[in-house]
């Protein structure tokens, strides 16, 4: 084999009789049109060059945080939950209504990624990582079902959980509804529809996964600081990481494709997706006061609710939205030793290094948290 570079920057590769030129002009106008969307058609998943390093480097820590739920030892939970002693009615009402919420929720995002977002992007490695985020979505469901199966939950209670209890409802037809508006031919080169897809990339990253779910992550691991629920705890932990990883897809998604259409980034949208956190918010607030009706050791309502305006401000700024409560410090700092600064805000940072596996990460004592 021969190759002889041209000046034209053709490279020419001669094999016996044949030859082949391989010309790097268009390898070069292929990378310049990679768009988040609208981008240049393709059928082949040509990675290289990447355009997102974001979404590539995303997706390696993704791999490299998988776990499996049936690695986690659920003997000590078993014998909490048979035992009549161990736990009280009120922390078996929250992992009832953490089962109930997150069986619907995990679906509800991984549909989403697979069916609308993933669908409408054309960019080689985002979809590359918003499969794994989908993946991780089904893990999380795995991991709700080997909870039930491991207590011996009635799995009919866990459906008419999230059908009867009106704040679960209510927060699954919030993100449904902004799903709904995009399952239909599309056409997005027209600003509305972009918007429409902006705004979906927002509500659930920073609304869903980045807000709604922390209310029941506290709880959880509330729970899990008491000696409650070890296995379930650790699976939450594990979780709470992978979570970490899909607010930052979405956040980054939502970033470029405002920069590449910045002519959407108006004032009137601003506030369309600042009143669009407040309309979650106030579910959320609405869910955890079903979580938590009455009050429980270690437990407070006004303290969870309070914590989840913390958050909801954290994903506002990180897109370039003002808070809603500038200056609110974290009403429970110890949630931030063991949820926010190891497993997020580092991230954000840039300082964390890549997720082990589960594996090692299974070794970690309380002392760590």
């Amino acid at each position: 084999m021969t190759t002889i570079p041209t000046k034209s920057k053709t490279t020419r590769v001669e094999l016996g009789t044949k030859v082949f030129e391989l010309d790097e002009a268009k390898a070069v106008e292929a990378l310049q049109a990679k768009r988040v969307i609208n981008g240049r058609a393709t059928m082949t998943f040509n990675l290289l060059p990447l355009k997102y390093q974001w979404a590539y480097e995303i997706y390696r820590n993704m791999k490299a945080n998988h776990w499996e739920p049936e690695d986690i030892p659920m003997q000590r939970d078993i014998e909490q939950w048979r035992s009549e002693s161990a736990l009280t009615e009120i922390d078996r009402w929250i992992l009832r209504m953490a089962v109930g919420y997150f069986s619907a929720a995990e679906g509800i995002v991984g549909d989403n990624i697979q069916h609308v977002v993933r669908e409408l992007v054309t960019a080689s490695e985002i979809k590359l990582v918003l499969g794994r985020h989908a993946h991780e979505e089904n893990i999380h469901a795995d991991s709700l079902l080997y909870m039930i199966s491991s207590l011996g939950l009635n799995p009919h209670e866990c459906e008419a959980m999230f059908e009867d209890i009106p704040t679960i409802k209510k927060k699954n037809e919030f993100v449904s509804r902004i799903s709904k508006s995009l399952r239909r031919d599309i056409d997005l080169t027209d600003p509305d529809n972009q918007r429409l897809l902006a705004k979906n990339i927002f509500v659930f990253g920073q609304c869903m996964e980045g807000t709604q779910f922390y209310g029941l992550f506290g709880m959880m691991l509330s729970l899990y600081r008491q000696g409650k629920f070890p296995g379930i705890g650790m699976m939450f932990r594990y979780t709470l990481r992978d979570e970490s990883n899909h607010i930052e897809v979405f956040r980054n998604l939502f970033i470029a494709l405002i920069q590449e259409n910045h002519e959407l980034w108006t004032v009137g949208f601003k506030q369309e997706l600042t009143d669009l956190m407040k309309e979650a918010v106030l579910l959320e607030k609405e869910f955890i006061r079903d979580c938590l009706p009455v009050a429980a050791l270690g437990l407070s309502s006004e303290e969870f609710e309070s914590y989840i305006d913390y958050i909801a401000d954290r994903r506002l700024e990180g897109v370039g939205l003002d808070p809603l409560h500038p200056g609110l410090v974290n009403p429970l700092p110890w949630l931030a030793e063991l949820m926010d600064i190891r497993k997020e805000q580092n991230f954000f940072e840039g300082r964390v290094t890549e997720y082990q596996k589960s594996s090692s990460l299974s070794t970690v004592d309380d002392d760590d948290l």
